[in-house]
């Protein structure tokens, strides 16, 4: 397999990039990051489009919700466009990827709540195709609390879903859910395109379970990429097909530059990412 390549999701760095776009993508060009993964670019596609150009980076993969009327988030909710409106905009920002962050937790405890979770993805394949684009999930840890006959409830998804719709594993939060991470890495196969890396001290239970205690990003205790609980190395090197390493920081330790950087020189130095 050749390396992937790196990249950063923009919610990593959400103040900054959102107070001054060029001046951040013009930092992470520093660094010597070539592509970044946009989030919230449906409302502000020619915004950030320009922002890009001005900075030589692109943005291959983007989170946008595709499968909810309203997304929440650990710091709030954000409502949803439709479909056609998320691929309009991505096409303009250059994405070939449209990837939906996250599905509310209720929705993956019964089979029939992930079996509708796939069923939405796959209608959206052939329409996405459309706009020269495909579209992937990417996961928390609320996919690995219900088990169905011995499956996650996340596996059980990816069995149901079209062979065309791409995976991106959120490596810290498939620890959190409890996973093997390598292993699951390895039984993802080609469908792992993207990989977020992220490491960090996973908390002790899993935050979305039922009857788990309310949270948000600034309780997690996340780390420079190598120095947490993540196997990290075990589980990139389990990757067959992985295109890209997409550095993130739900909460970031300290200056969020210096924090992408480390993770970066991880990535690089450490031969897992070009």
């Amino acid at each position: 397999m050749a390396l992937p390549e790196t990249s950063v999701q923009l919610y990593t760095l959400a103040a900054e990039f959102s107070a001054d776009m060029e001046g951040s993508l013009d930092k992470l060009a520093a660094i010597g990051l070539r592509n970044v993964e946009a989030f919230d670019f449906v409302r502000r596609p020619d915004e950030i489009r320009a922002a890009l150009d001005a900075s030589g980076l692109a943005s291959p993969t983007g989170h946008a919700p595709l499968l909810s009327d309203e997304l929440w988030t650990p710091d709030g909710s954000i409502p949803t466009p439709a479909p056609e409106v998320v691929f309009e905009a991505a096409a303009k920002v250059g994405l070939k990827t449209v990837i939906d962050p996250f599905v509310a937790p209720d929705r993956w405890f019964t089979l029939e709540g992930v079996t509708d979770i796939a069923d939405r993805l796959n209608a959206l394949v052939d329409t996405a195709a459309t706009f020269g684009l495909e579209v992937g999930y990417h996961n928390h840890a609320q996919e690995f609390v219900a088990d169905f006959d011995g499956q996650t409830a996340y596996e059980r998804f990816v069995e149901l879903t079209d062979e065309r719709v791409v995976l991106e594993l959120d490596l810290y939060w498939a620890l959190t859910g409890g996973q093997d991470v390598a292993a699951l890495v390895s039984r993802l196969g080609d469908r792992l395109v993207a990989a977020h890396v992220k490491d960090g001290i996973a908390p002790a239970s899993n935050p979305f379970a039922p009857g788990a205690d309310d949270f948000g990003s600034d309780s997690l205790d996340q780390r420079h990429a190598g120095t947490g609980d993540v196997p990290l190395a075990d589980a990139l090197r389990a990757a067959s097909a992985l295109k890209y390493a997409v550095i993130e920081y739900d909460k970031a330790p300290g200056d969020v530059f210096a924090d992408i950087a480390a993770s970066y020189a991880f990535l690089i130095e450490g031969g897992f990412a070009r």
